[in-house]
């Protein structure tokens, strides 16, 4: 009992649901989402775009970066709404199966994606390094990718994969 009322639980777990406008690897989104739902979320489970992946879901491993206009994000620490009409792309957004993006074919020859966990993240993120700086040296692309974990690899093939491109080496 909460005051004189009985209290049944029915409004435990309900959310508003907002509308929001999301242009994700160039298509207009409009949806409904609750105002505490994540990027990472919406675009996993509404928008099925699995490649953005499921990690730490603190902020510490990398996994669910995202560029929004541009910019490498955690989206498990993103809220939707504050997405709101911004430029969002994904690893489905760059490249594909009959055109790979230069940084996904400089991966595979590299040797920089192992296990493939961390790799979309980690081609965005270099994407994002090499729209901003076209010709980074080796510490700039470490400082870059430090916000990505990588259990696989050591990072050398991967800082390799990015120079490549960057150099103009990659197929």
């Amino acid at each position: 009992m909460v005051g004189s009322r009985r209290y049944d639980g029915s409004t435990i777990g309900r959310s508003t649901l907002e509308p929001v406008t999301l242009h994700v690897n160039g298509i207009e989104r409009r949806l409904f989402v609750a105002s505490h739902r994540t990027l990472l979320e919406t675009l996993r489970e509404d928008l099925g775009l699995t490649g953005t992946k499921h990690g730490c879901e603190l902020g510490e491993c990398g996994a669910c970066t995202v560029l929004v206009d541009g910019v490498p994000i955690l989206s498990c620490l993103a809220l939707t709404l504050d997405a709101d009409d911004a430029e969002i792309v994904t690893i489905e957004g760059v490249g594909s199966v009959g055109n790979p993006h230069p940084l996904q074919r400089s991966f595979a020859d590299h040797g920089a994606a192992q296990c493939g966990y961390c790799t979309p993240a980690m081609v965005l993120t270099a994407k994002a390094l090499l729209d901003r700086v076209p010709h980074p040296s080796d510490a700039d692309i470490t400082e870059a990718i430090a916000g990505n974990m990588c259990r696989c690899t050591g990072y050398l093939p991967i800082v390799r994969a990015i120079a490549a491109v960057a150099a103009g080496e990659a197929p």
